[in-house]
């Protein structure tokens, strides 16, 4: 059963709707979508660029890296020097992702 139960058709000029295919194209949002958006006061932002996804499995790799250093750290009371510079590439890949992405 549809959640919306009231439709209504909008004639558009040509500026409109290449206006309202431009915020569709940015936004990944369908026409549907961005209309119902723009009535409920929305701010409607840009959809992010796909280099995000591998930015994010770097992070991560980041993350879980500097987890296992902090579980070895406690465990063993030292971490090696070359853990260390691990940690520091993986930090020095994701900024490189993020320098690319802006």
């Amino acid at each position: 059963m549809r959640s919306r139960s009231h439709f209504t058709g909008v004639w558009l000029s040509d500026t409109e709707y290449r206006q309202l295919m431009q915020l569709c194209k940015s936004s990944g949002l369908s026409a549907s979508a961005m209309i119902r958006k723009c009535i409920l006061g929305e701010t409607v932002k840009p959809r992010p660029p796909d280099c995000y996804v591998e930015l994010l499995r770097v992070l991560s790799g980041i993350g879980t890296n500097i987890n296992q250093l902090a579980h070895w750290a406690n465990g063993k009371g030292y971490v090696t020097q070359a853990q260390i510079h691990d940690a520091a590439r993986f930090a020095r890949e994701a900024w490189e992702l993020v320098r690319e992405s802006i």
